[in-house]
């Protein structure tokens, strides 16, 4: 424990902390991630330019995304910043934070359904974590692509059922692009080349999915769904232009226009 205590951050880390007292000159903080060591936040890095009130800007209590920007290993101090923190770096810190809690909600249900040490955990922890930047990271990979990601690691049955059980909660969120084809063909098979056309392109891969149907002569929907839009549409135009070099090679005629795009949840 005595080694964890001495746990200090590196100057430039962005950390989570709890205000404890506000002074005429700054904030004295709590360092959450760090066994609750105490930081300073001078009233010059709070804010730019002249503070009236210091609680304007951090009350005891509240809790914080700061900048270390000094370390004073010997002494053990620590002074940061809330200034010079940027809003990405403000929304990457909440988003990790926001990480860990559901991956400790996660482990929690696990250990207790399958009676686990805490040295069973851990041992999973850094199983998952040579692997992934975050514990979370594993669970949102199965519920986008299913159970089969556990497979790289040598899991129990009973685990791998339990850490699929906790994915499952976890709402994937998919984006749908879509689009209308107008096709026709006067060659005798001509419903046979568009069949065979459109069936070339349908698919489902991971969380990419590229289905086709039909409207009404000559018009048929193509709806791809996908984890982002930079990924559905690369599904979508490779699919267009797959069909379009199969008709132009029956001597068909091809259109083919967007419709509106929509982000979604699965699950």
């Amino acid at each position: 424990m005595s080694a964890e205590l001495q746990r200090l951050p590196e100057e430039g880390e962005i950390v989570i902390a709890t205000v404890r007292e506000v002074t005429g000159h700054g904030a004295y903080v709590v360092l959450d991630e760090y066994n609750s060591m105490t930081g300073f936040l001078h009233i010059s890095e709070i804010a730019t330019g002249w503070i009236r009130n210091i609680e304007r800007y951090v009350r005891p209590k509240q809790k914080a995304v700061l900048k270390v920007i000094r370390v004073n290993k010997a002494r053990g101090e620590v002074d940061c910043s809330l200034k010079q923190v940027s809003g990405e770096e403000r929304k990457s810190k909440l988003i990790e934070v926001k990480k860990n809690e559901k991956a400790q909600a996660f482990m929690d249900f696990i250990k207790a359904r399958l009676k686990m040490t805490d040295a069973q955990v851990s041992e999973l922890e850094e199983k998952i974590l040579a692997k992934y930047d975050y514990v979370y990271d594993v669970f949102e990979e199965v519920a986008r692509k299913g159970a089969d990601v556990l497979d790289k690691f040598e899991l129990s049955e009973d685990l791998k059922k339990a850490m699929e059980e906790e994915s499952s909660k976890i709402q994937v969120p998919h984006v749908e692009v879509r689009g209308v084809m107008e096709i026709s063909s006067r060659k005798p098979d001509g419903i046979e080349v568009i069949k065979s056309a459109l069936a070339g392109v349908e698919s489902s891969k991971g969380s990419t999915k590229t289905q086709v149907t039909y409207i009404g002569a000559p018009r048929y929907r193509i709806i791809v769904t996908a984890e982002n839009f930079k990924v559905a549409e690369k599904s979508m135009n490779t699919a267009v232009e797959k069909i379009h070099a199969a008709i132009e090679k029956a001597h068909g005629t091809f259109s083919f226009a967007r419709e509106e795009s929509k982000k979604t949840h699965q699950g």
